[in-house]
């Protein structure tokens, strides 16, 4: 060990002595971990379409921040047309989801305010809430009863001004279906503005892949997040709103302000993405197709049932477990990775299976032909597997992630 950096060597032992230590491997076998649910990625429409931005001289580099010289005309009318398509006041494109969640909540809540979240909340909006002035309460997952406690605890301790309610559409790693009838009814009581972060429902969910929000995103209290790198197939984020608050952000936001603009090559490319939504819903269909191929199988072959989502969580509990059985999985050929705490809660290490439109049907008949073996093996509890991550406490550090009403969503669940 090294003594220059004894603290962070110590550190990454302690990692590795709790099977939580992380390496980047290359992507290899049938793609069941990517966000890349249509497949544009790979489409020959982004091919054809980065061919054409470039043959037309569209940059490749901003070549500096949006507030200098960096404003290209492709983020301008990426900006127009998706504010169009999700049915806003306004839009504005960011370097990524990430980057997004944090000007958001660093950005928009003022000092007297308050952030009430779901207690599974992206990593990003926990680090957003930190450099932010208001105060901060979480609530238990996907419990709307619990978030109007909280906020009932607060008005009587005196608090007074504006709440703002952090949900996401699909959890990422649960794959669970917000309640958002329930929490746009309880935002609209409270006088509340609902920030729905739609990272894992564009592009797949309601009407032309618009997200599970599209039938409210038009209220002055709706602030919906659409990023551009899963189902869209390029890279950034689009944050869609009422004018005034795109315009804060753009006046507060320290990651918007500081930050060399996004690629005008990728806007371009996000621009081809949300043409295809709304020109090829059969591409969309595919999707739907596998998705529920691949939950009927898995509870044909496996016994998991009650999915709500392309996102298909194994919980295994125990990281060294579960990252032998994705080991075993990746060496057959199958691409699925074991995610562990603090990007989970503690002691709900599992597998994440992601279904693309991508994939096969008998591909992923033989994945679960392959997985049921290994849970039989370790002997586990199928009914644990899907509940225990819902059940277990969120954890607030490092950490990360009812369903929602029919008239909400276009395609059928399985």
């Amino acid at each position: 060990m090294t003594q220059v950096f004894a603290r962070q060597e110590a550190a990454l032992d302690d990692l590795r002595q709790m099977d939580r230590f992380r390496r980047l491997i290359p992507r290899a076998g049938h793609d069941f971990s990517s966000n890349d649910y249509l497949g544009l990625s790979v489409s020959d429409v982004l091919k054809d379409a980065a061919i054409e931005a470039l043959g037309r001289g569209v940059a490749v580099g901003a070549g500096g921040s949006r507030l200098l010289r960096g404003n290209d005309a492709e983020h301008i009318a990426l900006e127009q047309e998706a504010a169009a398509f999700f049915g806003t006041e306004a839009a504005l494109f960011m370097g990524g989801g990430v980057n997004a969640n944090q000007a958001i909540f660093s950005a928009l809540p003022q000092k007297g305010d308050l952030v009430l979240y779901d207690a599974l909340i992206h990593a990003s909006t926990h680090d957003g809430v930190r450099l932010g002035r208001a105060e901060t309460r979480k609530f238990a997952h996907n419990d709307v009863k619990a978030a109007a406690d909280e906020i009932a605890r607060w008005r009587a301790m005196g608090g007074a001004g504006q709440i703002w309610i952090a949900i996401e559409a699909v959890y990422s790693m649960e794959g669970a279906l917000a309640p958002l009838t329930a929490m746009c009814a309880l935002a609209v009581q409270e006088d509340a503005v609902l920030v729905e972060d739609g990272a894992h429902a564009t592009g797949l969910f309601g009407d032309l892949g618009r997200g599970l929000a599209h039938g409210i995103a038009h209220r002055p209290k709706v602030l919906t997040l659409h990023t551009c790198g899963k189902a869209l197939g390029a890279s950034g984020a689009l944050i869609c709103g009422a004018r005034v608050l795109i315009e804060t952000l753009i006046n507060r936001a320290r990651g918007f302000i500081f930050a060399t603009a996004p690629s005008p090559l990728n806007a371009a490319l996000a621009r081809a993405g949300l043409r295809d939504l709304a020109t090829n819903p059969a591409r969309r269909q595919r999707a739907w197709d596998n998705i529920d191929h691949a939950q009927a199988e898995a509870a044909r072959l496996c016994g998991l049932r009650g999915y709500d989502s392309q996102i298909l969580p194994v919980v295994l509990g125990k990281e060294g477990l579960c990252m032998a059985v994705a080991g075993h999985l990746q060496r057959q050929g199958f691409d699925i990775r074991g995610i562990r705490p603090p990007t989970v809660p503690q002691g709900t290490a599992r597998l994440r299976i992601s279904i693309t439109g991508t994939l096969t049907k008998p591909v992923i008949t033989e994945l679960f032909e392959r997985l049921a073996p290994e849970l039989e093996r370790v002997d586990l509890d199928v009914a644990a597997a899907q509940t225990t991550a819902v059940e277990a406490p969120a954890v607030e550090s490092p950490a990360v992630e009812a369903p929602a009403v029919e008239s909400l969503v276009l395609e059928p669940q399985a």
